[in-house]
């Protein structure tokens, strides 16, 4: 299927590993142009030229920085359209704040917390918003969690900022919808890649465990991949989910009840 994303241009933050760089491949290789960001300068730029061998320099643009902090992704879009033309589709890829489990939360933990998971998301969103009206027309993606659907016992921040984005989502698309601009969520399940933490525990000495955990709890008996999360996110993102809009999408293999 063809998604109409060819020429399009995709601004993915948390894009060097990960979810984030699933989601910059499904759109590459739907013909899309792609701006990465990230904090770190340089895992995102080995990235860049990895993607950039196989896609083609053209197609890709990037620039290192904290996405949490308005003036970093003001400029970040403004250099994204410079370089590649006008924004399509913005997706908000950063996540995740060391928080410990239970109520040990301090005040500094929770503000953190915070502003990682679902103050960057906004920021983010309302930025390349401003951009999409005068076009009418543009895809804005929030990264959530099944950890914002339920109370699974996740540390405090985390779950309750992925609520708060998930109810985000809602509430901004009652706003963008006359604009012709979408608003969506996917909430990933239990997904697998190199440096995250469930390649950590599927290899850590409790391996066996969570491997148990994983068959009980997941109907499909495994870890989701990025490039499943990157093809949900492609779909959303693409003219042919034209009037999908408000929604909260799991990908969790049917976890979530």
């Amino acid at each position: 299927m063809d998604l109409g994303l060819n020429g399009k241009v995709i601004f993915v933050a948390g894009a060097s590993r990960g979810i984030g760089l699933g989601i910059v491949e499904a759109c590459l290789a739907e013909g899309a142009k792609v701006a990465i960001t990230a904090r770190g300068a340089e895992a995102l730029e080995a990235t860049r030229k990895d993607l950039a061998a196989r896609y083609g320099e053209a197609n890709l643009w990037a620039m290192a920085g904290d996405m949490r902090d308005t003036a970093t992704i003001e400029a970040a879009l403004a250099g994204c359209e410079a370089a590649l033309g006008p924004i399509w589709g913005a997706v908000a890829n950063v996540g995740l704040h060391p928080c410990p489990l239970g109520a040990e939360v301090d005040d500094e933990t929770w503000d953190a917390g915070f502003s990682q998971n679902l103050g960057s998301a906004w920021r983010l969103a309302r930025g390349a918003y401003r951009l999409m009206p005068p076009r009418q027309e543009g895809a804005i993606l929030f990264i959530s969690s099944i950890a914002g659907l339920g109370a699974l016992g996740t540390p405090l921040t985390y779950g309750t900022a992925k609520a708060g984005m998930n109810h985000l989502t809602k509430e901004l698309a009652k706003i963008t919808g006359v604009n012709n601009v979408r608003v969506n969520a996917i909430a990933p399940g239990n997904i697998v890649f190199e440096g995250g933490e469930w390649a950590e525990r599927a290899k850590g000495p409790r391996a066996a465990a969570w491997t148990r955990w994983i068959e009980r709890e997941v109907p499909m008996k495994r870890f989701g991949h990025p490039e499943e999360i990157g093809s949900a996110a492609a779909f959303l993102l693409s003219t042919k989910a034209s009037f999908v809009h408000g929604a909260i999408l799991a990908v969790d293999g049917g976890q979530t009840k």
